[in-house]
């Protein structure tokens, strides 16, 4: 039934199992399955649903920065896959899960065309979280444990973010690293090239070339 179907999930297959007078539990049949699916399988499965869905997906995580006087600050952001764009960021030294969807409600005051939004098996991503993800319209897509890969879209921002930015620089408190991760949102935004979008940037930036002839 798997193998002729590729997209059917554990429920589904119980669903039809028990249609069929099959009586077997749904948690057996999640094992069954998870022994089925190879790693390489369920990787390819999950490049698809990120590749079909690229526009109406967007994604949110939480890095940690140090500051001068040895606290840790924490970073929330959001970004979205179509275009890598910082739909949201915040800063505090006490993130919980409150806070967060405090954030995610900033994020999107108004009506907005994403479905899904990616997120870790974080403790401060609660059910308060995916409560106001679901109310809002969107589907919460958890990554699997201990694979950071299927979150690979804000990994590579805030990877980028502390090699281009934070690396250079020591932090002296939440003031001053919400301004300056603010500094570097505008030119991730404005300059900076990502080969993921045919050398463009979110904002997509005037191409110069095809205004004046330049001369080398």
């Amino acid at each position: 039934m798997v193998e002729e179907n590729a997209g059917s999930g554990a429920p589904r297959v119980h669903g039809e199992l028990l249609k069929l007078g099959f009586d077997v539990s749904d948690r057996t049949v999640s094992r069954y399955l998870r022994h089925l699916y190879p790693r390489e399988q369920a990787r390819k499965l999950w490049a698809a649903f990120l590749r079909n869905h690229r526009d109406v997906i967007v994604a949110m995580d939480f890095f940690t920065v140090p500051t001068l006087t040895f606290r840790v600050s924490y970073c929330f952001f959001v970004i979205e896959h179509g275009r890598r764009r910082i739909v949201h960021f915040n800063v505090t030294e006490h993130p919980t899960g409150p806070w967060t969807a405090q954030q995610l409600r900033e994020a999107f005051p108004d009506s907005y065309a994403y479905r899904y939004m990616i997120l870790d098996r974080d403790g401060k991503f609660g059910e308060e979280v995916t409560d106001l993800l679901t109310a809002s319209g969107m589907k919460p897509k958890r990554i699997s444990p201990a694979c950071p890969w299927q979150n690979g879209v804000s990994e590579r921002w805030s990877g980028s973010c502390r090699r281009e930015l934070l690396d250079h620089l020591i932090v002296l408190d939440d003031i001053h690293l919400r301004r300056v991760i603010r500094d570097y949102v505008s030119y991730y935004h404005a300059d900076r090239i990502h080969d993921s979008l045919e050398k463009d940037t979110p904002a997509k930036r005037p191409d110069l070339s095809s205004r004046t002839n330049l001369r080398v």
